[in-house]
């Protein structure tokens, strides 16, 4: 789908749901993949993750659209637009929006790996594995303040 065709969903949405018109830019962001969209209050644009298209289809990503124009609408209309206020829950409520986008299937080798190393404490035995290796000098055991040891994990442990 190219950013013409969101254009067009965008303000179809904003009609059939809203009653009010979409008079600003939609756009997709391929880079967003922390979350589902985003409402500019400069611009008044709205930026849709390309990513979750992809990865859940037309319905999430039509949740996570109203859920921006609720923003929108709600901002230009003076009333409350942010997660907190009353008005914003009510209309996402009302228009079916998504208050949470899915996360994205993780791609990231690093995040699926088991720990490869732990950290041990000199004085308590106190253990905390950890995927990424750590400088043990800059941290101090949570239970009893003592000194801690940085081991690497043989690929037996590993499962």
């Amino acid at each position: 789908m190219e950013d013409k065709e969101l254009q067009a969903w965008v303000e179809k949405i904003s009609v059939e749901t809203f009653g009010l018109p979409f008079r600003h830019k939609a756009v997709f962001n391929r880079r967003l993949s922390a979350t589902g969209g985003r409402y500019f209050m400069k611009s008044h644009n709205i930026e849709i993750s390309a990513k979750q298209l992809q990865a859940y289809g037309v319905e999430e990503t039509e949740k996570i659209i109203k859920h921006e124009l609720c923003h929108y609408h709600l901002h230009l209309l003076g009333r409350g637009y942010r997660h907190r206020d009353a008005d914003f829950k009510e209309w996402l409520a009302r228009s079916g929006g998504s208050r949470y986008c899915r996360p994205l299937p993780d791609k990231s080798p690093r995040r699926s790996l088991p720990y490869r190393y732990k950290l041990v404490c000199g004085s308590c035995r106190m253990e905390y594995p950890r995927k990424r290796k750590v400088d043990p000098a800059r941290y101090v055991c949570g239970k009893c303040r003592g000194k801690l040891g940085l081991y690497a994990l043989d690929t037996a442990n590993r499962a």
